[in-house]
């Protein structure tokens, strides 16, 4: 396995740029990173990102989503530019090398809004396979798809062999379900693993253990990826408005770098 960070928890760091927060990753020992879609557009931060002999590893296309806009709708105006903002996402990270990008749900609005996802992340999958980079869904309690199972279900319906499933362990916590007993059913499914903690009730992205997790779930969270085989990246997502979260980003690299071989 790989470890990521994704850089936007270091994002509100005052003054800081985001070559300076590239910089603060390299010198933890990170080889890989995570973006949104407007990260690595400058030309500072792309030749920052070389000098570093950075990879990037994935790229959130929903993150910094047009207002408004939203797939679950049947008004084409209303779509498009949350379409043209994760095309162009998926084109970035393209033309970046990385791998892997994933989207976020909006809510559950009524008796269409499976059908409308399953349109537009079908044809966005496509458009993924097209530019060679895998498309994952997110699992995120309070959206339409709230917890692991009924993400697996929902890409087993759209039957896309390009959409997959990205793993949170925090949102797992709170839709309360057991990464023993879920990941298996991910099996091939399983694109990208997110490591964060929380209260069990709220999305808070604190370190690793400043919540509900111990050395020990995350050791057994770590046993289970790789009974499955699991071999790709797993990914630090700290809230970047926690007091600290560079001190956040480290404590949990420190927690995870034994257990990843």
């Amino acid at each position: 396995m790989k470890l990521s960070c994704c850089l936007w928890g270091l994002n509100e760091r005052p003054g800081a740029t985001e070559s300076d927060n590239l910089e603060l990753l390299a010198q933890l020992g990170f080889e890989a990173i995570d973006i949104c879609p407007s990260m690595q557009k400058s030309t500072q931060s792309k030749t920052k990102l070389k000098e570093l002999e950075l990879q990037v590893g994935c790229i959130s296309i929903s993150h910094e989503a047009p207002p408004g806009s939203t797939f679950d709708t049947d008004d084409e105006k209303q779509r498009y530019p949350l379409i043209r903002h994760t095309t162009e996402a998926v084109n970035h990270a393209s033309e970046m090398g990385a791998d892997y990008t994933y989207v976020v749900p909006g809510p559950f609005i009524n008796d269409r809004t499976y059908t409308h996802y399953a349109e537009q992340y079908a044809q966005l999958a496509e458009h993924a396979q097209v530019q060679g980079v895998k498309l994952g869904i997110e699992h995120f309690p309070g959206t339409a798809f709230p917890s692991v199972l009924s993400t697996l279900d929902f890409i087993k319906d759209v039957d896309h062999p390009n959409l997959y499933l990205l793993f949170d362990i925090g949102h797992a916590q709170i839709s309360k379900e057991d990464p023993a007993e879920v990941l298996p059913l991910a099996a091939d499914r399983l694109l990208y693993v997110h490591l964060d903690d929380n209260d069990g009730e709220y999305d808070l992205h604190l370190a690793l253990t400043n919540g509900l997790q111990t050395r020990e779930s995350l050791t057994e969270l770590f046993s289970v990826l790789k009974d499955i085989a699991y071999d790709g990246f797993v990914s630090l997502e700290m809230h970047p408005q926690l007091p600290d979260p560079f001190a956040a980003i480290r404590q949990s690299k420190e927690l995870i770098d034994p257990l990843l071989y």
